[in-house]
């Protein structure tokens, strides 16, 4: 592709590429031809390794066959969302939405979709609530509270074709910056005004981070990306690289225009070898296109990026420790002021933000200020992606307006709670935030809301619990993260995470006291007062939110020494029902010490000194004859 030197010949490549993925675009439908299918094939990290690489390979093998190729095309795209029903297709015209899919299901979707035009019934997707067919994206109850912002084009372009990106309007608003030639001030101005607010987890005013950049005076200036995502269960950013690499680069490149600089770094975990992939092909192909390096568009304006790898760290999160690690030392925070804006990457005016707030930018800037402010509420503007995990029956990748509920995104969109379980709680924020709880159902999903329930935005992560889940071991697992991902730099971090962990795992396992309890509300305000960064100062939530909203089932573990949830193995006791137990011997030849005996077709006991408590004869007794108390 030769490279672009003007916003016409950007227009151009838009317009003949249009015509190639009209069938894809509800606007531009009129321009298929009749007869002709685009099969959608999720090409995100999930659907991959569930092998959507070869249900595309044998799709083409059986268009290939058939000869169809002319009216057919099988197209990858990044993630859907919908991550439980993945490996995920999506034929245009007709909006078919199929899951589940095998490689082995390629030659009856052609056979029976393309060429009869029947659908394969049996891979339509299933309310979990009714149990009705829902045909199509825009009928389940999954996507139809979301508002795809920031997800845009992950399920609608191929992120490997520079091409169908600027179809969808890419480079557009660089275009018409670079064109007009707007003043900086402007750009940032718009930003501002649309009250976008950083999405990595502290929510500061993203338009003001860079208005204080542009304000130093530097012969450079930097641009960081921070694409590491640490928490457990989040993959947000993960998936828009995967899906939308484009819309990041251009993001940086208007940021690097509006605070005066040349160059960017994408700080990313090497863990994540597709989004690595995708970028560095998104990268290379920007710079054969001139939309990226020396003399962009012809504007004299330069800007290049290169990508730089994290080893996982979730410190590397906080923007200070990530600049260090980028610049080859230990990934340890420092304090502030100075900030970033004026001393952070090589002590030159630098500016940190994450995935989610660069996808924002090009879109923003295409439409207006008020079009982002008209979403979302008073004090936190726009949409929010959260990756929904755990006991929901709808796990996956959403993006909804900030201000709906709890109650929406749990039932709604996430379908309840699995096998009609209650609700317990749901920890947003990640390993930073806190667990809300049935109270808190109808509360507005924003930044300052979730602050005041003792929780927060974080990065996106929302892990959904039922009755099954123990608070207090609940708490113990994110304390175990946290141990480990301490830089130690400071003491309250590095000793007292280390201190709470003990206690919680003392009572766990039957020998916590009432002073533990009191010891853990008071240590846990000793580290948020006194700890460096803001993994510190945020490590001991899940500690207050869990003691604040379940101290009886603290009080449970510590004086009666039972897990009411039966999960925490040092206070569980199996035993065996005489009258269910039929004596077949499963469970007894399950056992790997041996702790089971009796004899065949008579009722087993259970040696309780020689238990271990493994849950192997709990789980594999097909009566119901072992009780867990």
């Amino acid at each position: 592709m030769n490279k672009i030197s003007n916003s016409q010949e950007l227009a151009t490549i838009k317009s003949k590429t249009l015509n190639a993925i009209a069938i894809r675009l509800n606007h531009l439908n009129h321009q298929q031809n009749k007869g002709d299918y685009q099969i959608m094939v999720c090409r995100g990290t999930g659907c991959t390794s569930s092998k959507s690489s070869e249900i595309m390979e044998e799709l083409n093998s059986e268009i290939k066959k058939n000869k169809l190729k002319d009216r057919v095309q099988v197209i990858q795209t990044g993630c859907f969302g919908f991550c439980e029903l993945g490996p995920i297709l999506l034929i245009h015209p007709d909006k078919t939405f199929y899951t589940n899919v095998s490689p082995k299901d390629a030659k009856e979707i052609v056979e029976s979709h393309i060429i009869e035009g029947v659908c394969v019934e049996r891979l339509l997707y299933r309310s979990p609530v009714n149990k009705e067919i829902q045909k199509r994206m825009e009928d389940m109850d999954f996507y139809k509270k979301q508002r795809r912002v920031v997800l845009r084009n992950c399920s609608v372009i191929n992120p490997e074709d520079i091409k169908e990106y600027i179809a969808v309007d890419g480079y557009l608003a660089v275009a018409n910056i670079l064109r007009d030639k707007l003043p900086p001030n402007q750009i940032i101005d718009e930003i501002e005004k649309s009250g976008l607010r950083g999405r990595g987890g502290g929510g500061f005013s993203t338009g003001l981070k860079w208005r204080y950049v542009s304000q130093y005076k530097n012969d450079r200036k930097y641009v960081i990306c921070n694409a590491d995502e640490g928490d457990p269960g989040a993959f947000m950013d993960r998936s828009i690289l995967e899906g939308d690499p484009h819309s990041i680069i251009e993001a940086m490149i208007i940021c690097g225009y509006a605070i005066g600089a040349t160059e960017g770094k994408i700080y990313i975990r090497a863990e994540y070898p597709l989004a690595t992939r995708r970028l560095i092909t998104a990268i290379n192909d920007a710079k054969d296109c001139g939309l990226l390096g020396k003399n962009i568009m012809n504007s004299g304006f330069d800007f290049d990026i290169e990508l730089k790898y994290g080893a996982g760290a979730f410190v590397c999160g906080e923007e200070t420790a990530l600049i260090h690690s980028i610049e080859g030392e230990r990934g340890e925070p420092t304090i502030k002021p100075p900030f970033p804006a004026e001393a952070g990457y090589w002590e030159k005016p630098t500016t940190v933000n994450n995935v989610e707030t660069f996808a924002n930018i090009p879109i923003i800037l295409l439409k207006g200020a008020d079009w982002f402010r008209s979403m979302g509420t008073e004090k936190s503007k726009g949409t929010k992606v959260f990756a929904l995990a755990s006991k929901v029956n709808n796990v996956g990748l959403i993006e909804v307006p900030m201000g709906i509920t709890l109650r929406e995104i749990i039932y709604d969109i996430g379908g309840g709670i699995r096998k009609g379980k209650r609700f317990k709680a749901v920890q947003t924020g990640g390993p930073s935030g806190g667990c809300l709880t049935e109270k808190d159902l109808d509360i507005p999903i924003d930044y300052d809301t979730l602050i005041e329930k003792g929780s927060m935005m974080g990065s996106g992560g929302m892990i959904v619990m039922d009755e099954d889940n123990c608070m207090p071991n609940i708490a113990k697992f994110y304390m175990g993260f946290i141990v480990e991902e301490s830089c130690g730099k400071c003491t309250p971090c590095r000793e007292g995470t280390k201190r709470l962990y003990e206690i919680l795992d003392r009572i766990t396992s039957g020998e916590g006291t009432l002073e533990d309890l009191d010891t853990l509300e008071e240590l846990s305000n000793m580290i948020k007062d006194t700890a460096l960064c803001g993994l510190g100062q945020t490590a001991p939530n899940p500690v207050l939110s869990t003691l604040n909203n379940f101290y009886e089932e603290y009080l449970i573990h510590v004086v009666h020494k039972k897990c009411p949830a039966g999960q925490c193995k040092k206070l569980l006791t199996y035993m065996i029902d005489a009258e269910n137990c039929i004596g077949c011997t499963v469970c007894a030849r399950g056992c790997p010490v041996n702790a089971i005996v009796g004899k065949r077709k008579e009722a087993h006991l259970i040696d309780q000194d020689k238990c271990i408590k493994c849950g192997i004869c709990f789980n594999s007794c097909q009566f119901h004859a072992i009780i867990k108390k």
